[in-house]
């Protein structure tokens, strides 16, 4: 399975999925053109790594900003994610005093039935 590797721009989030590693990193930010359009090639990676995929996958998601149709694209990925039959832990980066991202990360969390680990960090 071939990994993903996009580098980020001012409106879309440097992705690097790594199928071998079951490392999935998502940073930076996301308020692109078409959300769906970007996020659709990596909700439907997941749904093929889901078929044969590490004994535990890590997802790093250290997200400045994103808009709602990003917020609604991130949620379909976590989704794709419960399918994956191993274990799986989602580690939340949030800066020190961005109360808004450690919420939003809540939210995920209450939604999800995937364990978030919220990370505060001092900076993105």
């Amino acid at each position: 399975m071939d990994d993903i590797r996009i580098e980020g721009s001012p409106k879309t989030p440097t992705v690097n999925f790594l199928a071998g590693e079951g490392v999935l990193d998502i940073k930076g930010r996301s308020i692109p053109e078409n959300s769906i359009e970007f996020y659709k090639p990596l909700i439907d990676w997941i749904e093929s790594y889901s078929k044969s995929p590490q004994n535990k996958t890590t997802v790093n998601i250290q997200l400045e900003y994103f808009n709602t149709s990003s917020s609604k694209c991130i949620l379909d990925l976590f989704k794709k994610l419960e399918a994956v039959n191993h274990e799986i832990v989602i580690n939340w980066y949030y800066e020190e005093d961005d109360e808004d991202m450690l919420e939003a990360g809540e939210d995920y969390d209450a939604i999800i039935n995937i364990p978030f680990k919220m990370i505060e960090i001092e900076e993105l």
